[in-house]
């Protein structure tokens, strides 16, 4: 099966939204190629946000977004729907994530403490909209461990029960973790208590 062009697996599809993602797999799987580009555009927004806070780094995102794609395309033959296709679709997301850090020699997931402190110094002429930028700077700077459930929890929606499952670990564990990150995110944040306040 030939895969197509980049640009066309982006492009706009004239499948709705609320069409389910099971559906759309049986249909792809029967035959239906034309509704990939519907699953892609459905869902690459919130794999572009792993990717981002995974690995912190805004100019890999769309490379490997679209090396996640190509992976689901060659593999969704074998979903097996015994979980929701956004766990499967994360799980190859951050397995990919794990794939470039490994390809750039990358061995710690923090940014240098130098760099950190700078990037988290307080400013008084801080904008308003610069608030979320450094919410997600902050988020990268959390240990991987941590920084996947609190994404999958808080910013993604997951339960316990399928974060456990993506993660594979046991659900006391999750959610020791998830606790630790909103913690650690608290004392990362606190220079910009009273912005984030607002």
């Amino acid at each position: 099966m030939n895969i197509r062009k980049n640009k066309e697996i982006l492009e706009y599809s004239k499948v709705p939204d609320t069409d389910d993602d099971f559906s759309l797999i049986k249909r792809f799987n029967e035959g239906d190629e034309s509704i990939f580009p519907g699953l892609v555009r459905k869902h690459k927004e919130k794999v572009r946000n792993i990717i981002y806070l995974t690995l912190g780094n805004i100019n890999s995102v769309d490379d490997l977004a679209q090396e996640v794609f190509i992976a689901v395309y060659k593999n969704l033959s074998h979903f097996r729907f015994e979980c929701r296709f956004t766990t499967w679709l994360y799980r190859i997301t951050v397995n990919k994530c794990k794939d470039h850090r490994r390809k750039m020699k990358i061995r710690n997931v923090f940014i240098p403490l130098k760099e950190t402190e700078e990037d988290l110094k307080y400013s008084p002429d801080i904008d308003s909209g610069e608030i979320q930028d450094i919410v997600k700077k902050a988020i990268s700077k959390l240990p991987e461990k941590l920084r996947i459930p609190l994404l999958l929890k808080d910013i993604e929606g997951f339960s316990y029960q399928e974060i456990a499952e993506f993660v594979e670990c046991e659900i006391g564990t999750v959610k020791s973790r998830i606790f630790r990150a909103r913690e650690s995110l608290r004392e990362l944040l606190k220079p910009f208590e009273k912005e984030l306040m607002v």
